[in-house]
């Protein structure tokens, strides 16, 4: 579906590459668009808190994406609840 602030022309040329594209391709701009979003993911958490490591930062990015539940199970208590995710500024 073309974006409404994409002309249909401009969306056809996008369809017409990635049309072209092997499904090597495909994959491997699929996992750089991957990458980029958890960046952003990522930047959010370390501008709330800035002081996080490396670590921290992967967890409380982790919690945002998989909710607390999933994220106890997979994470247990790596991340005390008493360290609430922030979700705005």
């Amino acid at each position: 579906m073309r974006p409404r602030d994409t002309s249909p022309e401009a969306w056809k040329v996008l369809l017409d590459l990635v049309r072209r594209m092997t499904p090597e391709e495909r994959l491997q701009r699929a996992l750089e668009y991957s990458d980029f979003v958890r960046g952003f993911a990522e930047a959010g958490v370390r501008s709330a808190f800035p002081s996080a490591g490396d670590r921290e930062v992967f967890l409380r990015a982790a919690r945002r994406r998989l909710g607390t539940a999933l994220f106890r199970k997979v994470y247990l208590d790596e991340l005390p609840d008493d360290q609430p995710i922030r979700t705005g500024p």
